[in-house]
C-alpha cells in the first residue's frame, strides 16, 4: 500500500524510482520488431495475413481485413442510447476545443519590402493506431481520430487487432461518430509497418499516431523518418498538490484512478498538511477495499507511488517539476496562483473540482500526453500534430539588393562561394 514519506533522502529514492519506471526495455523484443517490420516492407499483405495470423486470429483472411463503415454503423446502432449520447458529446466537446487550436496561414511584408510568411496545409494521410488487448478505449478513437479532422486531413485509417475475430463495438461505434475513413482489424507491430510502408490491402500514410504495446512502441521507432510519428507511450501517472484545503476523498479517488491502469502506473501526493495526508491514506483504503483492480493497484501503489508531506507549496511545485507529470492536480483554493511556475506537465487540472478523470472522457482537451518525464519538451496530441508549416519568402527586386552584400559577405565566410555567387548574380 501506497506509504507517506518526508524524508529527503526517501524522496530522493522515490524519484530514482520513477527514472527507472520510464526506461524501455526492448530485451528480445528488438529483433523481433525489426523482422516482422522488415518482412512486412518486402511481403506486404501476405506477410500481414501470416502476422495476424500468429498473433491475433488463426482464421484470419486478408480479404475481410477492412470493417466497412456499415459495420462501424452497426456498432453504433446497437449501443443503448445513453451510451450513444455520451460518445457523441464527448465528440462535441473535443471537436470544440481543438477547433481553438487551428491554425492559418499568414503573410507579412517587412520594412525593406519583403513578403514573409508561412503556409500551414494538414498532413494528407495518417494512420491512427488503437489498442485492443486489455481493455477498449473508445475515449482513444475520439482523441487521436479528431484533432486530423480539425486539421483537415484528407484520409485517415484506423487499425486495431481483432483478438479472435472480435473488437469491442464500443471501440467501432467510436469510430463511427469520429468519422474515420477506414478501419482495419490488425494490430501490432505488423499494423505499424502497413501504414508505413503501405501494402495492397492498407494505403501507406505520412504520419502515425496513437498508444500501443510494446511491439506497437518499437515498430514505431523502428520506421520514424520514412513516416512521421507522435511519441512513444509510457506508462501513465499523476502528481497531485494539495493543502490543507483539499477535500481527502476527492484526491484519494483520483490518485486510485491513475494508478488502476497498470503495475507500473504512478500516483504521487504533494501535500503541505501531514494530518490531511493521513486522511487521504485512510480514505484511499477505503475506495482500495472495494475496488475491482486489486491485483493492479497492489502493485502500483507499493512499488510506484507516494504520499510526501512538503513544507510548502513552493516546494511541492518543485518536486512536480522534476517529476514532469502526465497529469498534474492542483487541490487548492486558488489554484490560478500557482500556474506561472508549473513549468513541466502534460496537463493542469486546477481546483478541487477538475478531476483528471473528467479529462479523459469529457472536458475537451486531448488525453494523449507526454509520459514518464517527456512533458520537459513535448506537448498534448493536438491539430499541431497533424499539420506542416511551410515557410514563405518573396523579395522584390528593392529588397533583393538591399542584402546582397550582406549574404555574400556570409556565404564567403562559410566558404560557400557559389551561395555567394547566386546572391550577387542578382545585383550585377
Amino acid at each position: 500500500m501506497i506509504e507517506i514519506i518526508k524524508n529527503k533522502n526517501e524522496i530522493e529514492d522515490f524519484f530514482k524510482v520513477l527514472k527507472k519506471r520510464g526506461a524501455v526495455n526492448s530485451g528480445d523484443f528488438s529483433n523481433t520488431v525489426k523482422e516482422i517490420v522488415k518482412d512486412i516492407e518486402l511481403n506486404g499483405d501476405e506477410a500481414l495475413e501470416k502476422y495476424t495470423k500468429k498473433f491475433d486470429n488463426p482464421d484470419f483472411d486478408i480479404k475481410n481485413i477492412e470493417i466497412k463503415k456499415d459495420k462501424l454503423k452497426e456498432a453504433f446502432d446497437s449501443l443503448d442510447e445513453n451510451t450513444k449520447k455520451v460518445l457523441i458529446r464527448a465528440k462535441e466537446r473535443i471537436y470544440s476545443y481543438h477547433l481553438h487550436q487551428k491554425r492559418e496561414s499568414w503573410m507579412y511584408k517587412d520594412e525593406i519590402g519583403a513578403s514573409l510568411g508561412m503556409k500551414i496545409t494538414p498532413i494528407e494521410k495518417v494512420g491512427v493506431y488503437v489498442p485492443g488487448g486489455k481493455a477498449a478505449y473508445p475515449s482513444s478513437v475520439l482523441m487521436n481520430i479528431i484533432p486530423a479532422k480539425v486539421a483537415g486531413c484528407k484520409t485517415i485509417n484506423m487499425v486495431t487487432p481483432a483478438p479472435k475475430g472480435l473488437i469491442n463495438p464500443l471501440v467501432l461505434a467510436a469510430a463511427y461518430v469520429a468519422e474515420v475513413d477506414y478501419v482495419y482489424q490488425v494490430g501490432g507491430a505488423q499494423a505499424i509497418a502497413a501504414l508505413a510502408f503501405g501494402t495492397k490491402s492498407i494505403e501507406k500514410v505520412d504520419k502515425i499516431v496513437g498508444p500501443g504495446n510494446i511491439f506497437v512502441a518499437l515498430a514505431k521507432r523502428e520506421v520514424y523518418g520514412l513516416v512521421g510519428i507522435d511519441s512513444i507511450a509510457g506508462p501513465s501517472e499523476i502528481c497531485v498538490i494539495a493543502d490543507s484545503s483539499c477535500n481527502p476523498k476527492y484526491v484519494a479517488a483520483d490518485l486510485l484512478a491513475q494508478a488502476e491502469h497498470d503495475e507500473i502506473a504512478s500516483s504521487t501526493l504533494f501535500i503541505t498538511d501531514e494530518g490531511k495526508a493521513k486522511e487521504v491514506k485512510a480514505e484511499l483504503i477505503n475506495y482500495y477495499n472495494n475496488a475491482e483492480r486489486k491485483a493492479i493497484l497492489d502493485k502500483s501503489l507499493t512499488n510506484c507511488s507516494k504520499i510526501i508531506v512538503v513544507k510548502d507549496i513552493d516546494e511541492a511545485i518543485k518536486y512536480a517539476n522534476r517529476v514532469a507529470p502526465e497529469h498534474l492536480e492542483i487541490a487548492v483554493d486558488e489554484p490560478e496562483k500557482y500556474i506561472d511556475k508549473i513549468n513541466n506537465a502534460g496537463a493542469i487540472f486546477m481546483g478541487h473540482y477538475s478531476a483528471e478523470s473528467f479529462g479523459d472522457y469529457m472536458s475537451g482537451p486531448n488525453h494523449v500526453l507526454p509520459t514518464v518525464a517527456t512533458a520537459r519538451f513535448f506537448s498534448p496530441l493536438g491539430v499541431d500534430d497533424f499539420i506542416k508549416k511551410t515557410s514563405l519568402q518573396c523579395l522584390s527586386k528593392e529588397a533583393a539588393l538591399s542584402l546582397v552584400d550582406d549574404v555574400d559577405s556570409f556565404a564567403k565566410l562559410e566558404g560557400l562561394t557559389m551561395h555567394a555567387l547566386a546572391a550577387r548574380v542578382r545585383k550585377e
